[in-house]
């Protein structure tokens, strides 16, 4: 196999919601994940946001959407949307 495909294959995807769409080109996707406090066994909900570039314009604030990992694009946008 191509080593330039295996690096392709390795791109991070992340699966969340849009909370705002207000910039051109560019979605906030928060993205949710629960774990399990490694002392306390309690469940915490850790929210996280990334900038996403999207040139489309026909997702809205609430959409689910899938991110993926890409060179940067600005100085906070390293993900672009993928899937609505």
């Amino acid at each position: 196999m191509d080593s330039q495909t295996i690096q392709k294959n390795k791109r991070k995807t992340k699966k969340g919601i849009v909370i705002s769409d207000k910039m051109q080109k560019t979605l906030v996707v928060r993205v949710q994940r629960t774990l399990l406090h490694p002392r306390y066994g309690k469940v915490i909900t850790l929210n996280k946001k990334y900038y996403a570039h999207y040139d489309g314009s026909d997702i809205k604030v609430g959409d689910e959407v899938s991110i993926i990992e890409t060179r940067p694009l600005s100085k906070l946008k390293r993900w672009r949307v993928v899937s609505k």
